[in-house]
């Protein structure tokens, strides 16, 4: 199990402060949502932040590109630090290319299933992907509701890994929290981003303990 805290739902202007927080916490992996303002409609990191984020922890660096086109910056993503980049079906004509480009820049690749996109559309990639992020909200803002149909969606894919002899993560992104991360753990999810749940009260660590007990 996995809980990877979003610094969406960080202080912007004191994100070192706020990354050595949920360090505190024993985290392994910092969630990163880099939206462009086209595909999503918000604009949050670009490589910059990325590379700036990578100077200050050794956490793994989760990136979920919300972009239009994400190989025209693949490259600059991997290099920043970003240790798994995870795209989006719909955000470009050659999804193939695009993973194979995450893998040739040394990087893990994902893949995103929106709320609306069914399993079908990513089933002839799953053999590249070592994550599939299924999004429990709408992309693009934090402190949404989760949408419970989306727990049958994980369950569904598990099925399909376990079938398939796949290897990749399941994660699930927006409206985690000590409920939601239970039903999504029981269908078969293993990484859990959490935002607002994390960052959104005065002791983040307890937050992160309340997720990890609610799944054990």
């Amino acid at each position: 199990m996995v809980i990877a805290p979003s610094i969406l739902s960080a202080n912007f202007a004191n994100l070192e402060k706020d990354i050595h927080v949920v360090e505190a916490g024993k985290v392994s992996y910092l969630h990163v949502d880099v939206m462009d303002g086209h595909f999503v409609p918000n604009i949050t990191f670009g490589p910059s932040v990325v590379a700036a984020i990578r100077k200050v922890t050794k956490l793994t660096l989760d990136c979920h590109l919300m972009i239009e086109n994400p190989e025209n910056l693949i490259p600059e993503f991997a290099k920043a630090g970003g240790d798994i980049l995870t795209i989006h079906v719909e955000s470009t004509r050659h999804i193939f290319r695009a993973l194979q480009l995450i893998h040739d820049n040394g990087a893990k690749a994902g893949i995103v299933l929106n709320p609306g996109t069914s399993l079908e559309a990513i089933k002839p990639v799953l053999s590249l992907v070592d994550q599939v992020l299924v999004m429990t909200v709408n992309p693009g803002f934090g402190g949404q509701k989760f949408i419970p149909e989306m727990v049958k969606k994980v369950a569904d894919l598990k099925q399909i890994r376990d079938a398939g002899g796949y290897q990749f993560d399941i994660e699930v992104d927006g409206g985690i929290n000590d409920k939601t991360i239970k039903l999504c753990s029981d269908a078969g999810a293993n990484v859990f981003v959490a935002g607002s749940y994390v960052y959104g009260v005065d002791d983040p660590v307890k937050q992160i303990k309340t997720l990890e007990n609610a799944v054990k």
